[in-house]
């Protein structure tokens, strides 16, 4: 690095002017893969970017006092909720191919200058299917936290509930917020206004929404926001919809392996001797990962209050009988019509 380079920095730095500083440094970067150094320009690059990211996101630096959430703004704070996650995707128990493509999805984000200097953009908006409790909403969760992005979520069925009628000019309020401030937009219960066109339930106003969802579907992602349709119902999903999302996600129930592994990740401290598991083979069938942490958190809040080291393996298994029990009696529920 030349000695004008240097006073170049220095000069930005003392006058405040971040954009100079910034660039400067891609210019040193550009200079070091020129003369075969690309590790050390890959490494340059990457810390713009993370300087960027920290200012488009309002995410203070490091040791610094945690300024106020980026929130919503007027008419949007009834309809959206913010937060700031701190979970990672190592905090889930993914399968392999779940985990292989968040993790794509999070190095595009992270390295989305890159891309965009060859002509290419990250992906940004996946469609997340799957049964209630799978991991949905978690995975939102942990997006935002490994990009340290703010978390919008969005409840839909709130939205129609509350605007019928006026849905599609909150949506578009909302769409503006996503060119305008990078985050993780959630957009819980998608198929709200998913639904396809021509259903005989049908009625204009949800022609209207889906047709503005699908124009903005089309827009550039200006701010590389990650928007994030969530659904336990995809069958009923527009197909001209689903058509336009950059990656479709698909959660299933865990199988004995993953359920075995979430239940002892929750238990912690608490968990007991590897070879007593062999009784609870077939209490873990059937039930989401929801169901399985709260399963597991009952047991470990008990083993806390009676002052016990590890969790009975016939309580843990008596807990999750529970969770089985009261969902078969959510799934046989019938509604009956005028009740």
């Amino acid at each position: 690095m030349s000695a004008k380079q240097v006073l170049a920095l220095l000069n930005s730095h003392v006058d405040g002017d971040e954009d100079q500083l910034l660039s400067i440094v891609l210019q040193i970067a550009a200079q070091e893969a020129r003369q075969g150094r690309q590790d050390d320009a890959d490494k340059l690059k990457r810390l713009v970017q993370k300087a960027r990211d920290q200012r488009r996101s309002g995410r203070p630096a490091r040791g610094q006092t945690p300024i106020p959430l980026a929130r919503p703004r007027g008419e949007l704070q009834e309809i959206v909720e913010s937060s700031y996650p701190k979970v990672a995707l190592s905090d889930m128990v993914l399968s392999d191919d779940i985990a292989k493509r968040l993790t794509r999805v999070v190095r595009q984000q992270q390295e989305r200058v890159t891309l965009r200097e060859h002509g290419q953009t990250p992906a940004t908006h996946m469609l997340l299917v799957g049964p209630p409790g799978t991991g949905k909403t978690m995975t939102a969760s942990a997006l935002a936290g490994e990009l340290r992005l703010p978390l919008f979520t969005v409840r839909l069925e709130s939205l129609f509930s509350r605007y019928f009628g006026e849905t599609a000019s909150k949506l578009r309020l909302l769409f503006d917020q996503i060119a305008q401030t990078r985050g993780v937009y959630l957009l819980d219960e998608f198929d709200a206004i998913g639904a396809r066109r021509g259903d005989p339930n049908d009625v204009g106003e949800i022609r209207r929404v889906l047709n503005s969802v699908l124009a903005f579907m089309e827009e550039p992602n200006s701010t590389d926001s990650i928007v994030l349709a969530a659904t336990n119902h995809v069958e009923i999903l527009d197909e001209a919809l689903a058509r336009r999302f950059d990656e479709v996600v698909e959660y299933t129930l865990p199988d004995a392996v993953a359920a075995r592994g979430i239940i002892e990740r929750r238990l912690g401290k608490f968990r007991f001797a590897p070879r007593l598991w062999s009784s609870l083979s077939s209490s873990l069938d059937g039930l989401s990962q929801g169901e399985l942490v709260r399963a597991a958190d009952s047991v470990v809040k008990d083993a806390i209050l009676e002052g016990v080291q590890k969790v009975s393996p016939a309580a843990l298994g008596d807990a999750l009988d529970n969770r089985r029990l009261l969902k078969g009696k959510f799934h046989r529920r019938t509604i009956v019509p005028g009740q």
